[in-house]
């Protein structure tokens, strides 16, 4: 063995007399040597100070910078910071506000005598409405930058997610987001827990703190939810009591495990579907209408489409039984998801041997067997009947023309007004018979053209969930959650990306913080309008007002701006 190579690798003199140079330790054999030597008037040598480096030391620790820079430029790529700081900041805006706009309590034990209860009212009611929407403008803005950082690869995978864990945390806190709908299911809960059939009776049946705070559209109707849904509002009742703070907080975070296992899926799913990963992610899970309405409200929609995602990837991965229990799951949960159940058939016929009838039939009654056993193993947990199924209808009490038949009756109410006097009713019934017609062939067509299976069976059930959010009867923002779930692993082209985006801010503005619907404030809607375009535009054209000083100092008004 060579000693005094053994030497320059531990960093030891090689022979008498020399210095010990530490750093020279660390670089290796081919590093120079960076210790600057200076000979005093006596001729002894002697080590320059550390605070006055030599050119030599600057330059050999060039490629420890190169290194940092590096280093630096992959952390970058994991996690965008400034974004997340931006759309966190947003969150804890939006959460500070919702104390105040949000739908709040009737009573809130924690406001209620304190100094901060002048919130809640007057002018205090509009300060925190205006920080709530100052946080719903930073959410959105830093969501369309990290679009914009994921659509040319600078961040991927792992930014995205660091980015919806940022913004996610605070509005895990605040009260109900846009909607009061997580009081109705505490109250359907407590139903079920006292013995009191929730698809008989609405939340007025047993009066308390929780139904108290039920919307009155809603006190006496029954629960539209599958059995799965009422175990859980049961659950979650049985632990926080009457406490409807915690109860609120309680059910978000098991409507999270939606988000969860969305996060799980997507990439996956976008390896199938022929898209990416992160732009996935970052379409669907990290989209501010997920986010806010989704997880803010909370609502079960969100834990459905994490199943039904989960569901749909783990069957594209020839686990069919898997798959087809966790679609039932979710088919318990709301019934929604049963759409996906037939698309799930011609992907595992698709897979089988034999005759195609032979394999149809097999595929068929093993996913008929299945989503049975699931769903009775779901009911009789629950201690439920299914009176669900009757009380589908009672969603036919929201009326707004975000839902195409709903849409149709009113304006066809409207031009016969001018005629003769007409109920809205009527029309509503005829549209709405309509609506269902349409939606059941555009059902069939999309399952026939999916027979094929493969991943071109999930394209179909994307387009049919989609047509079901447009032709149901009632239709609310975060019903676009269904189609969007699968659909953001598809590959999307950068016109349908920017559609995508408008669509996605103005279903978010388009209801009110405390719940109410802002669907007829047409004015507010024309302003919502005018920013979802402004945040499509920005997703391909950064700062398309031209309001930084940077871009201005680049290109001088009457020079065009470089193809870049």
């Amino acid at each position: 063995m060579d000693t005094r190579s053994w030497n320059q690798d531990c960093g030891r003199p090689s022979a008498p007399g020399r210095l010990w140079d530490h750093g020279a330790a660390m670089r290796g054999h081919d590093a120079p040597t960076t210790t600057a030597v200076t000979t005093s008037a006596a001729g002894r040598t002697a080590l320059s100070p550390p605070n006055h480096p030599s050119r030599e030391h600057a330059v050999s620790n060039a490629p420890d910078r190169l290194h940092l820079f590096r280093r630096l430029a992959v952390f970058r790529r994991l996690v965008p910071l400034r974004i997340v700081l931006i759309g966190a900041t947003g969150s804890v805006l939006i959460a500070l506000g919702a104390v105040g706009a949000a739908g709040v309590l009737n009573h809130d034990p924690l406001l209620a005598g304190s100094g901060l209860s002048w919130v809640r009212f007057g002018h205090g009611r509009d300060l925190a409405t205006g920080l709530l929407y100052l946080g719903l403008g930073l959410l959105v803005w830093a969501w369309v930058r990290l679009g914009r950082e994921v659509r040319i690869e600078r961040v991927g995978t792992h930014g995205v997610l660091a980015a919806i864990g940022g913004w996610l945390l605070p509005l895990m806190f605040t009260p109900p987001l846009f909607s009061r709908d997580a009081y109705s299911y505490l109250a359907q809960g407590n139903l079920a827990a006292h013995g009191i059939d929730p698809y008989e009776m609405g939340p007025a049946a047993l009066p308390g703190p929780l139904a108290d705070n039920v919307s009155w559209v809603w006190q006496n109707t029954p629960a539209p939810y599958g059995p799965l849904f009422i175990l859980v509002a049961k659950t979650v009742v049985m632990i926080t009591g009457q406490n409807l703070i915690l109860g609120v907080l309680l059910m978000r975070l098991v409507m999270v495990l939606g988000l969860v296992l969305m996060c799980w899926a997507l990439p996956g799913l976008a390896r199938h579907l022929g898209g990416r990963g992160d732009v996935a992610l970052w379409l669907a899970a990290a989209n501010p209408l997920m986010l806010v309405h989704l997880v803010g409200g909370p609502h079960n929609d969100l834990l459905m489409v994490g199943l039904l995602a989960a569901g749909v990837l783990v069957t594209l991965d020839r686990r069919h039984v898997l798959g087809i229990v966790l679609i039932m799951l979710a088919a318990a949960m709301k019934a929604t998801a049963v759409i996906a159940l037939p698309f799930m058939v011609w992907i595992w016929t698709a897979r089988l041997h034999g005759s195609a009838r032979s394999r149809f039939l097999r595929a068929a009654s093993a996913t008929l067997a299945v989503s049975l056993a699931v769903f009775t193993a779901c009911t009789l947990v629950a201690g439920v009947d299914l009176g669900w199924i009757s009380a589908l209808q009672t969603s036919s009490l929201i009326v707004n023309w975000l839902s195409v038949p709903t849409a149709v009756a009113q304006i066809a109410h409207l031009v016969t007004g001018w005629f003769v006097s007409a109920s809205l009713p009527g029309f509503l019934t005829v549209t709405r018979m309509l609506g269902f017609a349409a939606f059941a062939a555009v059902a069939l067509w999309q399952w026939w053209k999916a027979r094929r299976g493969g991943p071109e069976a999930v394209y179909h059930a994307t387009i049919t969930l989609f047509a079901l959010a447009l032709l149901s009867p009632a239709t609310l923002p975060w019903y676009f959650s269904w189609p969007l779930a699968l659909a953001a692993a598809l590959k999307w082209p950068g016109s349908a990306t920017v559609a995508a985006v408008c669509g996605s801010v103005w279903l978010l503005l388009v209801t009110f913080p405390s719940g109410d619907t802002a669907l007829y404030s047409w004015f507010y809607l024309l302003g919502a309008l005018g920013v979802s375009v402004l945040a499509a535009v920005s997703l391909v054209r950064p700062d398309p007002l031209r309001l930084s000083s940077r871009d201005r100092r680049a290109h001088p008004v009457g020079s065009p701006p470089s193809s870049g």
